[in-house]
C-alpha cells in the first residue's frame, strides 16, 4: 500500500484503489482516493 496526503483531511492516508500511472514527463505516480472522504489522492513515486 502506498501512502499519500489527502488535501481535504489534511492527513497522510493509505491510497484506496490505487493505480500506477506514467505522467507525460516519464515519472511514475499513484492515483487513487481517500478511504475516509473519497477525495482524489495523487502521489509522485519517481523515475520510471
Amino acid at each position: 500500500m502506498v501512502e499519500g496526503r489527502c488535501m481535504k483531511c489534511k492527513k497522510p492516508v493509505q491510497i484506496k484503489d490505487g493505480k500506477e500511472v506514467v505522467m507525460k514527463n516519464g515519472m511514475k505516480a499513484m492515483k487513487g482516493s481517500c478511504p475516509k472522504c473519497g477525495t482524489k489522492v495523487f502521489r509522485i513515486l519517481g523515475k520510471a
